[in-house]
């Protein structure tokens, strides 16, 4: 096996040094290899030696300068001060904070790749409009140089220009002096960075120039594209005697100049005269037939779980003393599905864990766009999608007590608005999440003691809690560092200061580390650099993420980077090609998975970089496809419920022991749904309290027969006819009744329509519009009306007989009764009916009595009504009733008595007498069938399952839907 190249420059470092290495400094481009450094060295020298000492490269080079190093916000303040100040100079309007944050990351990134490539600003931002003077102030540039520059002026050599060119030239004149005064700015505070620290130590200006000499010698470990500021000092160095270069490279691409992994390192050693340490570079991946194993997978996140099988099959806990082994992220994205996917194991993460996909994210967005209503917008009521959302948060850890009595006084009131001072999260450990602020600067202050208050809460061990702690303390780093910032500016509104937290805190994220020597490392492939694993799974290796596509966001067009040698994107595909590359030649178990999937994210093809490999080397890439698991239709096992042991003790207890009473409503549940019947009668299984967005029917059920209970109880105690013109007296009322109904039924005193929601309205509207229609249809129908009973829901109980296994019991039936009346219609024939309301899809109409008197009922109002006709007849002694059925939607061209579609058989006279018999056969006969513990409790697969059935989960599996809704 070969040898990690760490493993050889400690090899390198023992021969060259002996023990004497003190006084070396070692540099690298970022902390994660020093650890095994320094293991590889303890190995080699096998013995206790002075350490020498370690750098990354910005550290080191930050030796030069006593300046402290400005933060990127600290920066941001500065440049927008500036900015404005020379737009107010030109008599303009100063830009807002929030507006100039994109613009001044931009031109932040662009000045920094200004300084580290050493290119002269006032002559890369020169405006030129007459392309022959490029030819004059470009001399010294190669034809293909000038000619970059030439393609850029010249959509800007026309005499008028776009708006969008003007507002582009406009910036451009102001960016050199932008540069100038910013840097400014930082000397005069005694502040810097790091692209100012390399350009002043490149040129010769800076304040401890030979710090370097302070070192016997300084080892460069594991470089590849360098900077031009680099390039320079590199060299200076190597040339005085001081500098060694170490560069992990392979023959395969080194030596062959079309391969783009190995182009930076060909321009370190050819053109820029650097000299490895090592001497010349094997050819490994030229020489490997090992295998590689190469993973389609259906779908992103499903690369993360296809890595949880591979990894359970692989590796041991044996093995991780053994051998190393490393995941490595192309597409970084992957990490939080790839935490969910990973089997039990030790792991350790580098790469970072970002903020904006944590639950600490969702936390602070909320609040926020909480402040923007409460405080900023000053409103008394917020969503309550906002309340539901903080209280089911998992940091929120809002007690469930509190929790449930929340949202069971939202559901009684169908709040879909709360009074934020009504709020109470107590138990929370944010007590204070919706209290208003007092003043925009608190905004910030405020957000910081949340976060101390969630410090206090997360529990120290456990992985994903230690993220969180991390990520919380970085979040309250930058919000420190606004706040300082927002501090010179004056007063700010709070959705101003929310837009720039929002943008400020998006790109924070966390790395976390455990042991780096041990278990499963973690980490993007640019944190893999100099690190060499024995086994190595990569996700995310698809064409468009392995190489990228895009660059990042700069106002340095393509053509003047060409112009000037700044980073372009064949510099990134080079640097991606050599991150992946290198790692073939050593790990001997590589693991290559990649989202197979065409979508919007996605391209569905493994990166080119795969099938140059496969091409051009010996390596052995076996495929594996990710395989669809094909499900067969088969008929799902049913959900029955046998009446046997604590079932049917239940069942017999409750209605024939305890004698609860059985409504109609019940009886004809059990026509539907034997199973429904079970689960909401029996197992008393109760649907959870809930804001719905939709229209409720059944509250609107109630208020209807709430209206018309008050609208004729006058009517109630009066024992001769009253002419039915007099109820245009109730007519009158209905607005106001309905409106005083709505707010019992939500348990709040409305007074006027303004004060319902959209919902309450529109339940308003109709309810009183079938209240009317009620109304107007016994004005129209008859002449004059008796009320006799007016929604009784007290006196209607009724002993009835059934025989349970050979056994006579009874069984207490229950009736409310809507209304019963005596009426005289227009042509002086007198009627003693029954009526029932209804406001959803039921009708008077019935295809056949098979059909009606049967299971799964066709029409189930019919059923009820002739239920709560016979329980009254039974109790009250009076008979012929007449069961009437008033549905708003269909009374005027249907009438309200029960017949059938031909009109041949009508409820009324001696077929109604008939039926009424028929019905109690029929209701005994279900009933017996009911307390028959042969039968047991099973969905009828012919039931219509409505999609607002809170029992559907029991049984969607078992049979098949018909789905429909009343409307």
């Amino acid at each position: 096996m070969e040898k990690p190249f760490l493993r050889l420059v400690a090899e390198d470092i023992q021969q060259r040094f002996g023990k004497d290495i003190s006084d070396i400094a070692i540099v690298f481009n970022n902390k994660r290899p020093i650890t095994y450094l320094k293991k590889h060295l303890v190995d080699v020298f096998g013995q206790a030696i002075w350490s020498p000492q370690f750098f990354t490269i910005q550290e080191f080079l930050s030796r030069s300068t006593e300046d402290v190093q400005a933060s990127a916000l600290t920066q941001f303040f500065y440049l927008f001060e500036l900015h404005n100040a020379l737009l107010i100079k030109e008599g303009r309007e100063p830009e807002l904070l929030e507006e100039f944050y994109p613009i001044a990351e931009k031109i932040l990134s662009d000045f920094g790749q200004l300084d580290y490539d050493l290119v002269p600003v006032d002559q890369i931002y020169m405006e030129l409009h007459d392309t022959t003077a490029i030819d004059l102030a470009f001399q010294h540039f190669t034809p293909e140089q000038q000619e970059f520059i030439r393609q850029f002026w010249q959509s800007f050599s026309m005499k008028g220009h776009t708006a969008v060119q003007q507002r582009f030239l406009s910036l451009w004149k102001k960016l050199p002096v932008l540069y100038k005064e910013l840097k400014e700015k930082l000397k005069s505070e005694k502040q810097t960075n790091h692209p100012t620290i390399y350009r002043e130590l490149a040129e010769g200006k800076a304040q401890h120039q030979q710090f370097h000499k302070d070192f016997k010698q300084i080892l460069f470990v594991g470089f590849n594209a360098l900077n031009r500021a680099e390039a320079k000092l590199f060299k200076q160095w190597q040339d005085e005697g001081l500098a060694l270069f170490y560069f992990d490279a392979d023959a395969h691409y080194l030596d062959d100049k079309m391969q783009e992994a190995g182009l930076f390192i060909r321009r370190n050693l050819e053109q820029t005269g650097l000299i490895n340490a090592l001497g010349d570079v094997p050819n490994i991946i030229g020489n490997r037939n090992t295998e590689v194993h190469l993973y389609q997978s259906l779908g992103k996140n499903s690369e993360a779980k296809l890595l949880h099988d591979v990894l359970e099959k692989q590796l041991t806990e044996e093995q991780y003393g053994q051998e190393s082994a490393a995941v490595l992220l192309a597409d970084e994205s992957l990490l939080v599905p790839l935490l969910q996917s990973l089997p039990q194991m030790d792991i350790n993460i580098t790469t970072g864990y970002p903020l904006i996909q944590s639950p600490i994210f969702g936390l602070f967005d909320l609040w926020m766009e909480t402040q923007q209503l409460i405080s900023h917008q000053k409103k008394e009521k917020i969503p309550y999608q906002l309340l539901e959302t903080f209280i089911s948060h998992p940091l929120s850890k809002v007690s469930p007590q509190q929790k449930q009595s929340i949202q069971r006084e939202s559901a009684e009131k169908q709040l879909f608005e709360i009074q934020v001072a009504e709020i109470d999260v107590s138990s929370s450990a944010l007590p204070k999440f919706f209290k208003p602020l007092n003043h925009p600067s608190e905004l910030i202050p405020t957000m910081v003691h949340l976060i101390d208050e969630l410090l206090m809460t997360i529990a120290s061990n456990g992985r994903i809690r230690q993220i969180e702690s991390n990520l919380l303390i970085e979040t309250k780093k930058v919000l420190n560092q606004l706040h300082l910032g927002f501090a010179h500016l004056g007063p700010l509104s709070i959705s101003f200061q929310i837009g720039l937290i929002r943008k400020a805190i998006a790109s924070i994220n966390s790395a976390i580390e455990g042991d780096q020597l041990k278990g499963l490392q973690i980490m993007g492939l640019l944190e893999s650099r100099c690190l060499n694993f024995d086994h190595v799974y990569i996700l995310g290796a698809n064409e468009g993420i392995l190489p990228k596509t895009s660059s990042g966001a700069t106002f340095l067009p393509n053509n003047l980077r060409k112009a000037y040698g700044l980073p372009v994107l064949e510099n990134q595909d080079a640097l991606s090609a050599y991150l992946f590359y290198r790692h073939f030649q050593f790990s001997h178990d590589i693991h290559v998975f990649y989202n197979g999937i065409v979508d919007e994210s996605s391209t569905g093809e493994e990166s080119r970089f795969i099938k140059q490999m496969e091409f051009e080397t010996p390596l052995q890439f076996i495929k594996h496809t990710q395989q669809q698991p094909l499900l067969f239709p088969t008929q799902p096992e049913e959900l029955i419920i046998p009446k046997k042991d604590e079932i049917w003790e239940q069942l017999y207890q409750t209605y024939i022991v305890r004698r609860k009473a059985l409504s109609a409503s019940a009886f004809t549940t059990y026509l539907q749904s034997p199973l429904q019947f079970f689960l909401k009668y029996v197992a008393d299984i109760k649907e959870p309290p809930s804001i719905s967005q939709e229209f409720e029917m059944n509250k609107l059920g109630t208020v209807i027969h709430e209206c018309m209970e008050k609208l004729l109880t006058p009517l109630l105690d009066v024992k001769d006819f009253t002419p039915t013109q007099e109820l245009k007296a109730a007519l009158e009322r209905v607005d106001q009744q309905v409106l005083q109904e709505i707010g019992i039924i939500y348990l709040t005193d409305f007074k006027t329509l303004d004060e319902l929601n959209s919902l309450q309205r529109i339940m308003h509207k109709i309810a009183t519009e079938y209240i009317k229609m009620y109304l107007q249809y016994d004005m129209d129908q008859y002449e004059s009306i008796r009320i006799v009973e007016l929604e009784n829901d007290e006196d209607y109980f009724l002993d009835f007989p059934i025989e349970i296994q050979g056994k006579q019991e009874t069984i207490k039936l229950y009736g409310i009764i809507d209304r019963v009346d005596e009426v005289i219609d227009r042509n002086g024939v007198r009627k003693l009916r029954i009526v029932d309301y209804k406001t959803g899809s039921d009708q008077v109409l019935f295809t056949n009595l098979d059909k009606v008197f049967a299971a799964n009922t066709d029409n189930k109002a019919l059923l009820q009504t002739l239920f709560y006709a016979y329980v009254y007849e039974q109790k009250s002694g009076l008979k012929g009733l007449e069961p009437h059925l008033y549905v708003a939607r269909r009374m005027r061209e249907d009438g309200t008595l029960f017949r059938n579609k031909s009109g041949s058989m009508t409820f009324d006279d001696f077929f109604l007498e008939d039926q009424k018999q028929v019905f109690v056969g029929f209701l005994r006969e279900q009933l017996e069938e009911l307390f028959n513990p042969e039968v047991p409790f099973k969905h009828n697969p012919d039931a219509v399952v409505y999609p607002s059935d809170p029992y559907t989960l029991f049984y969607r599996y078992s049979t098949e839907e018909k789905a429909s809704e009343e409307a």
